[in-house]
């Protein structure tokens, strides 16, 4: 598949994948297949991956323990563009990826490397370097106005976040009738992807060369994302190679370049947050936390303190919390792990439980346990890359996307306004039940 690589020759036939895809994932595209000294893993009639019910969460990779299954390694590729003068390479990295690359490259788990990834990629080639938290803001923006426009009491259902690609993928093959609670929002990553495209090419430094979008993220799913027709714009791809922080980590080791002679760096603007709200969206549970922040604040007309939230963070799979905003108390709530969210999804549809905000992530715990993460992955590592996340918005000045001052002017010279013409063409897409071809 465009996401995962499968080598059959260093496969111990240990099932732990087996055991992830379907008791984690609730996916089971992989199982035992044959008898005998004939016993392998395989996927649905032995079709490849990407004709089966896989979601490309890349949770069987972390699984893995000889490496037959491996992301579909891109990185090589990158060397042809960045050394063409024709081509002006952007990249962007996500939050998940600035709390755990530290791992492989011999810094404490945990270590928050985001200026210093921004001066490794700068040195390395690229010409423009950008962080994703700015297009998650600017997703929980947006997402501020999908909810007041959305009627949860008429559906029954709330609205579901559309962040995660592999659960989007999910959604459409296993449970299409939710496809109209999904938020109509591309991901992050994909809104970013949209604005480089659309914000370089006008630049006179650009000249005639072409734009080419490179994304760095802990998803696997982001790989097969990219390639989705409903994310192109008139049929173009607005991220041309995803990276994973695997394929980060060798790029930064072959790059020679001395880490503690570095000086951290700031993304380059206009697409730039000092703001941490946008870098929760790599724990579970931070999108929906950082989204009530905004709708309280524009329905109150008054800030919500984050401490008030904090509770909302215990590490659980699923937690919900109510909070008053105006007369309406909104139940909001996030799950980790599709087996989780089916469970969720089968109360929710039995109206055993009433949500209004939900977040769903694929993976468990969310972006820093994803499928492109270093190994090995325990516990106490998810822990430690959670707490990360969670220090950079207690240590932050600015807790909200509303007031970040590029997020404004961005609206003022592009968008106008959330959900306008404009905002629509760029950061919103379709979802449509989607066909297993077994």
């Amino acid at each position: 598949s465009p996401a995962i690589v499968r080598d059959p020759a260093k496969c111990i036939l240990c099932g732990r994948c087996v055991r992830v895809c379907e008791e984690i994932m609730a996916t089971s595209c992989l199982d035992f297949a044959h008898r005998g000294n004939n016993l392998r893993i395989s996927t649905t009639l032995a079709k490849p991956l990407n004709f089966s019910n896989c979601t490309s969460c890349g949770q069987c990779l972390i699984s893995c323990p000889t490496g037959a299954l491996i992301e579909h390694v891109q990185f090589p590729e990158l060397e042809a563009y960045i050394h063409s003068p024709e081509k002006l390479v952007v990249a962007q990295y996500t939050p998940a990826v600035a709390v755990s690359v530290a791992e492989q490259l011999g810094y404490k788990p945990g270590t928050e490397m985001g200026g210093l990834i921004t001066s490794v990629l700068r040195r390395y080639g690229f010409d423009h370097v950008l962080e994703t938290s700015f297009g998650a803001e600017l997703m929980i923006m947006e997402q501020a106005r999908v909810f007041e426009k959305f009627d949860s009491s008429t559906s029954g259902q709330p609205l579901i976040t559309s962040s995660c690609p592999a659960w989007v993928q999910f959604v459409e093959q296993s449970y299409p009738e939710l496809i109209p609670a999904l938020s109509p929002l591309k991901s992050p990553q994909q809104m970013l992807g949209a604005l480089i495209k659309e914000h370089y090419p006008k630049q006179p430094e650009t000249g005639n060369r072409e734009i080419v979008s490179v994304l760095i993220t802990s998803c696997t799913a982001a790989k097969s994302e990219a390639r989705r027709v409903e994310m192109t714009r008139s049929g173009i791809q607005v991220i041309d190679m995803v990276l994973t922080t695997r394929e980060l980590a060798r790029l930064v080791k072959l790059s020679g370049l001395d880490l503690d002679q570095l000086e951290a760096d700031v993304p380059d603007a206009p697409f730039y947050t000092n703001g941490s709200a946008g870098k929760l969206t790599g724990v579970a549970g931070g999108e929906v936390e950082a989204s009530m922040r905004t709708l309280y604040a524009l329905n109150q007309g008054k800030e919500l303190s984050p401490a008030k939230l904090h509770r909302f963070r215990i590490h659980k799979s699923f937690r919900e919390m109510t909070v008053r905003v105006g007369d309406k108390d909104l139940v909001m709530a996030t799950v980790s792990g599709l087996s989780n969210a089916v469970k969720l999804l089968e109360e929710i549809k039995s109206g055993k439980r009433q949500v209004h905000l939900l977040e769903v992530m694929a993976c468990p715990d969310g972006c820093v346990n994803g499928g492109g993460q270093p190994l090995p992955v325990n516990d106490k590592v998810i822990r430690t890359r959670t707490k990360a996340v969670y220090d950079m918005d207690n240590g932050s000045n600015l807790h909200t996307v509303h007031q970040n001052p590029n997020l404004r002017k961005l609206y003022d010279d592009l968008l106008d306004e959330p959900g306008s013409d404009k905002s629509q063409e760029l950061l919103y897409t379709r979802f449509s039940r989607r066909e297993v071809l077994l």
